[in-house]
């Protein structure tokens, strides 16, 4: 079974991950064997409402995608539905790229951007070290894929390394719920019924066991904030979503770097 991270660590460490690079490959390796149904699991257990929460991403950053000249990177993109979101949002707007390491993904991100005919380019690429130049997009954003990085503030520098000065970045969740009654049948959920639902459609039992006890191990949206801003990001917020299950954050680099 795969361990969630621990809090006050600098990233996800599955078990039995000694450092960084053993902790990226346990990743790597869990989503590569659950791809073939991510996308289903992804909209069966969160009953589409995943959807409609990259739209709301999507409408956040109208004005970017609207900029025919800007350069938009969602990284950890798994499938790509985030970054089909902004090229729905934005048909002839802006250049989009989607990045994951996960070969599997980008396998499937690539035949759906064929079937649609969407221009939506995807690269592999590992989240903690970009291969893009310094200031080159506009918008960098990562949606359900931040929690499982195996550095956090390296994570979010390599963000800030790649923005443009006035650049805006967005990532979008999981949290636990702050109400008590909801947050009570959250976590029933999340804890009993999804994983033994993603572990018999999936076939892969300790992966969907990982997604809760990584979201409750994960910093809360608080503490995600503050490490926004010890990154160097200014305009830091956040906005809980559907109770609170999912949080958006959103900063900018300061156009003086």
């Amino acid at each position: 079974m795969i361990a969630a991270p621990q809090r006050g660590l600098p990233g996800t460490r599955p078990e039995g991950a000694r450092n960084e690079a053993e902790a990226a490959a346990h990743v790597r390796e869990m989503f590569g064997r659950i791809a073939p149904r991510y996308d289903l699991l992804n909209h069966l257990l969160s009953l589409d409402v995943d959807k409609l929460w990259r739209r709301r991403v999507a409408r956040r950053f109208s004005s970017v995608l609207h900029d025919s000249n800007a350069r938009v990177l969602d990284v950890c993109c798994g499938t790509g539905d985030l970054a089909f979101a902004f090229r729905n949002e934005a048909p002839s707007g802006a250049e989009i790229l989607g990045s994951d390491f996960v070969p599997e993904m980008l396998v499937r991100a690539r035949a759906k951007a064929a079937a649609a005919g969407a221009a939506v380019e995807f690269v592999e690429a590992d989240a903690l070290h970009l291969p893009f130049t310094d200031a080159s997009f506009d918008l960098v954003s990562c949606a359900f894929g931040f929690r499982n990085l195996a550095n956090y503030e390296r994570g979010l520098r390599e963000i800030l390394r790649v923005l443009k000065p006035g650049g805006a970045a967005g990532i979008l969740e999981f949290a636990e719920p702050p109400g008590r009654a909801f947050g009570a049948m959250y976590r029933f959920y999340f804890r009993r019924i999804l994983p033994l639902l993603g572990g018999v459609i999936s076939g892969n039992s300790s992966a969907y066991a990982y997604l809760p006890n990584s979201v409750s191990a994960f910093p809360s949206p608080e503490a995600l904030q503050s490490q926004f801003e010890r990154a160097g990001f200014v305009q830091v917020q956040f906005q809980r979503w559907t109770g609170g299950i999912v949080t958006l954050h959103t900063a900018e680099k300061s156009k003086s770097i």
